[in-house]
């Protein structure tokens, strides 16, 4: 948990050449569009897996928990715009509940504001799995939401086997979430390589394809007026599930 807890306090770099370069080898590939974004050194990708459409970033991390560089995937779900999931690895859940305590409750602010990331509003707003429900995760993740059967059922059906079997170690930060219609998954990603690009992308093609499946099981909220496919402005230089 100490290790999470100094990474906080690591200034953030500049995209070594070497990534992008890897980046825009693997995209072109496979064909999908890939353009560099000049200011902080990062890269967007937009491709496709099956039906489901995503955008890949990878720049220097907007969280304090990751230390040096992040990888994104995030795509538009076109439902559930009311859901509010997050699931997580345990190692960062603790660090985080113990930065909400010494912060909130031993500090001297008095409440958890928008400035606070949402992946740690959440955690402290909305109850935990656990039991069956939390089995698929096999103890390596926590999730929680504001829809427990939604949250449940996307789970259940394959995704958190797969999350799960990721194997990535215990302190290697991941956030997976859905908000305001639309999915995100951030992890830390030094340099990225061609295998680990792929194993992420087929995790969060999982995670979009449960989630439409389970859409299909629950009745949740209306869809936002962005529909699925269609993306915001690039999330590099801002925080896509804040506020």
């Amino acid at each position: 948990m100490l290790e999470f807890i100094k990474r906080w306090l690591q200034p953030a770099a500049k995209a070594p050449t070497s990534g992008c370069d890897v980046l825009q080898a693997w995209a072109d590939e496979r064909q999908f569009g890939v353009r560099r974004v000049r200011d902080d050194g990062g890269v967007v990708i937009e491709g496709r897996s099956g039906s489901n459409l995503w955008r890949m970033e990878w720049g220097p991390a907007q969280r304090r928990w990751v230390r040096g560089f992040e990888l994104r995937l995030r795509a538009e779900l076109g439902f559930g715009g009311e859901l509010q999931l997050l699931v997580m690895n345990r190692l960062l859940q603790e660090a985080m509940e113990r930065e909400v305590f010494d912060q909130y409750v031993e500090g001297v602010q008095t409440r958890i504001d928008d400035q606070t990331p949402p992946e740690m509003r959440w955690l402290v707003m909305f109850p935990k799995l656990s039991g069956a429900d939390a089995a698929p995760l096999q103890g390596e993740y926590v999730a929680v939401g504001n829809h427990k059967t939604w949250l449940a059922r996307w789970l259940e059906g394959g995704f958190g086997a797969a999350l799960a079997q990721r194997g990535l170690p215990p302190e290697h930060p991941l956030v997976l979430m859905i908000g305001r219609g639309r999915m995100l998954l951030r992890t830390e990603c030094q340099v990225p390589q061609d295998a680990q690009l792929d194993a992420w992308v087929k995790c969060f093609d999982s995670a979009l394809r449960e989630a439409r499946r389970t859409h299909q099981q629950c009745a949740i909220a209306p869809a936002p007026t962005t529909q699925a496919g269609e993306f915001s402005s690039s999330a590099l230089t801002g925080d896509e599930l804040a506020h």
